[in-house]
């Protein structure tokens, strides 16, 4: 398994994925082995690791995220990848096409990027009067950038200004919220990214601290205290990609198998941090919601 995220912040997808493996029949220590390599925030560690990896010999090499991905891709042709949490499999160039993946390298997509003026728009509607929205992302991650472009297209077409709050290490965030209030943002949205995720409770402080609504791909930011969440369930992308885990140790071909996407979107409302933002969020939204918090 290889990640450019944090040990530490992986626990919980860890846990999903382990449930869908044994599901298939796999118990760890008995059937199978997980060996990890966590790049703890540095990107450029990426291909190192992966060469680790695949020195190793693995029977399977399961990656999270773009770079991730792209680095198992780089460093064999022939061991399988399997790939969730990757925004865009053609565009990154980890696939030609997702009915045909072709190669060695399939998984599931979470197609974020294309999902993001979908985003902008669910905030839009929560807040009518927002004219201004930062988004956080990590500006060393390809598939952040994509999704921080897509935002800054359709910015103008909600009547939204996009700024720029990206960065390249947790050291930064203080200073993107500080100019963020400074610019009288009225909300921030936080691209999907593994070493964003592993700073998730400082950077819902801060976004407290300066009384702005925190929006984000999954629920999980909404159920700590972020005001909104829509996108695919994590847990149930992780469990998913055991499925294909299991039939590639069992002899498929990563070829044969055509990249997932995700099978549901949820939008969950943290409506106890609407209230102490002062927000009254409208029916029409609240008919919508998958889940609220109260």
């Amino acid at each position: 398994m290889l990640s450019p995220g944090m040990a530490q912040g992986s626990s919980v997808e860890m846990a999903a994925l382990r449930t869908g493996l044994r599901e298939a029949g796999y118990v760890e220590g008995q059937n199978i082995r997980i060996d990890s390599q966590f790049g703890e925030g540095s990107p450029q560690r990426m291909q190192e690791l992966a060469a680790e990896l695949v020195r190793l010999k693995p029977d399977l090499i399961f990656t999270i995220n773009t770079q991730a991905a792209l680095a198992a891709k780089s460093a064999t042709r022939t061991i399988p990848v399997v790939f969730v949490r990757v925004s865009d499999p053609i565009g990154a160039g980890l696939v030609p096409s997702l009915a045909r993946p072709e190669g060695n390298v399939t998984g599931l997509a979470s197609f974020v990027a294309e999902m993001g003026p979908k985003r902008l728009e669910l905030l839009k509607q929560a807040i009518p009067r927002l004219s201004r929205v930062a988004v956080l992302w990590n500006s060393q991650s390809k598939g952040a950038e994509l999704v921080f472009n897509g935002l800054k297209a359709a910015g103008p077409r909600l009547g939204v200004q996009i700024q720029d709050a990206g960065v390249r290490g947790p050291n930064e965030l203080a200073s993107v919220f500080d100019a963020a209030a400074d610019a009288r943002t009225g909300a921030v949205i936080v691209s999907d990214d593994l070493v964003l995720d592993s700073y998730r409770t400082e950077i819902l402080a801060l976004a407290a601290k300066h009384r702005l609504g925190v929006a984000s791909v999954y629920r999980e930011y909404a159920n700590a205290g972020g005001l909104m969440a829509y996108g695919p369930s994590l847990s149930d992308t992780y469990r998913r990609a055991a499925t294909y885990v299991d039939r590639i140790l069992r002899g498929a071909n990563p070829a044969d198998l055509p990249v997932q996407q995700p099978a549901k979107f949820d939008l969950v409302i943290n409506l106890k941090t609407a209230k102490t933002l002062g927000l009254t969020i409208p029916p029409s939204l609240l008919l919508r919601a998958d889940q609220l918090i109260e």
